[in-house]
């Protein structure tokens, strides 16, 4: 075990009021013994023994000097003691304390911004059944590439087939009616010029007065009413011409549909999704049966901050990384911006572009996008662990160029790097401050400054 040392000035006190109290004691006995001495001599009770004016003053004296001796011994060193510390303490004070200095510059001309986005093809469509029926065929899976116009799919529809002969049927129906009514209108066509010929031979009777005016008005009546029956027969035709017009858009529209049973890839690209499979039953217009997306060339959305708003301009390139491909990088291009920021988040929506001609990109991968975009006046950087948060405020220890004095000056910071943070407001370019100041920060004291090397 270890005992603790022991404070001298403590021990030389506790030593003098021992000795005190130990001479007190062999007062106490001397005092006692007298009595008891008289008694025995004279063999009758003696009376109390008082102390002489000498011996008072001796035990007076005594007492005195044991109390000088004591603060001697006590005091006095405790007070050198102290007096010794407040000199140092002095000292140290006239001697300014030696800190690392670093200048204040602006950070790169550049503003590299690293933003998370989700890489996406730049066409996907669903492959969605236009007629009803059973899958009879499924020729693709997930996985494959496919080219534009290739066969992934046939449907078993046998009901289009009856449609498509009864519309066969309905046209040949429409037309028939169509040379019918243009046969009538032929022979129409012969009555009226027959009735034409009877009127105008009645006529010339009429005007010579050989036949009677009601026998002449009724032959021209006659003809009037060929002309009347000759106008609707070519409008009969007009009609039926339309109704085999509508016959043949429906014929046409049936052999379209059967066209639909064999589904194809609209464009080249690699199926990422497959809903059915060989004899699934499928409504036109409502089954999903296959995703296809191209993933030639890929892309992805990033929101950019308001601060680095203004410096993305289409055109301008980008560095893509994502985590399963370490140490690759994947050069892009910016697409296109919104050319407006979002009200909610007060951010640029920015479409970028990145070639994938190896396929080692995925269609909705995490990614990371480095933008470089130039700046005219980047902001001011300094080392995080320079802020002191001091009543409310943040703070930074200058030191003035010609006093080596502090100043704690207030900042107004930007965007946090980690070690680094922007100063917005309250320093200027060529300031030097002190890196993680402490317990020295304080203001107008003297300091030596240091310059601290580059990188550290």
């Amino acid at each position: 075990m270890i005992r603790p040392e022991p404070n001298p000035t403590e021990t030389d006190q506790t030593q003098l009021l021992r000795e005190n109290e130990e001479l007190k004691r062999k007062v106490a006995e001397l005092q006692a013994l007298v009595p008891m001495a008289n008694q025995a001599v004279s063999g009758a009770p003696a009376a109390l023994w008082r102390p002489s004016r000498l011996s008072l003053m001796s035990l007076f004296f005594a007492a005195v000097f044991l109390i000088v001796v004591a603060f001697a011994v006590g005091f006095i060193p405790v007070q050198k003691r102290n007096a010794l510390l407040q000199a140092e303490a002095s000292e140290q004070a006239r001697t300014a304390p030696r800190v690392d200095v670093i200048t204040v510059t602006r950070a790169s001309a550049k503003n590299e911004l690293q933003l998370p986005g989700s890489i996406q093809a730049v066409t996907e469509a669903p492959i969605l059944a236009r007629a009803d029926g059973y899958i009879r065929k499924r020729s693709v899976d997930i996985g494959d590439r496919v080219r534009a116009g290739q066969v992934v799919a046939e449907i078993e529809a046998p009901e289009i087939d009856q449609q498509v002969l009864q519309a066969k049927a309905n046209l040949e129906q429409a037309q028939a009616a169509l040379e019918q009514a243009q046969a009538n209108y032929e022979q129409g066509k012969s009555n009226t010029e027959l009735a034409k010929i009877t009127a105008q031979r009645w006529g010339n009777l009429g005007a010579k007065g050989v036949v009677s005016r009601q026998e002449n008005d009724q032959y021209q009546s006659q003809y009037q009413a060929q002309v009347s029956n000759l106008q609707a027969l070519q409008k009969a035709i007009s009609a039926q011409r339309s109704n085999v017009t509508a016959a043949e858009a429906n014929l046409s529209r049936l052999r379209d549909m059967q066209g639909y049973r064999v589904v194809r890839a609209p464009f080249d690209g690699v199926i990422t999704q497959r809903n059915v499979d060989v004899g699934a039953l499928v409504n036109g217009g409502n089954t999903l049966l296959y995703r296809v997306a191209q993933t030639g060339t890929l892309r992805t959305y990033v929101n950019v901050p308001q601060s680095s708003a203004s410096a993305i301009h289409t055109g301008e390139t980008a560095t893509f990384t994502v985590s399963n491909l370490p140490g690759r990088t994947f050069t892009g291009t910016v697409a296109r911006t919104a050319n407006s920021l979002d009200p909610a988040t007060r951010t640029l929506l920015v479409e970028l572009h990145v070639v994938n001609t190896d396929g080692a990109l995925l269609p909705g991968m995490y990614c990371q996008v480095q933008l470089n975009a130039p700046r005219t006046n980047p902001p001011l950087l300094i080392p995080s662990d320079s802020l002191i948060v001091r009543t409310g405020q943040t703070l930074v220890a200058v030191v003035r160029p010609n006093e080596n004095t502090i100043h704690l000056q207030p900042v107004t910071v930007g965007r946090d790097f980690g070690d680094r943070i922007e100063v917005l407001g309250g320093l200027k370019e060529g300031d030097v401050i002190i890196p993680n100041p402490g317990d020295i920060a304080e203001e107008d004291r003297k300091v030596d400054p240091v310059a601290r090397p580059a990188g550290q």
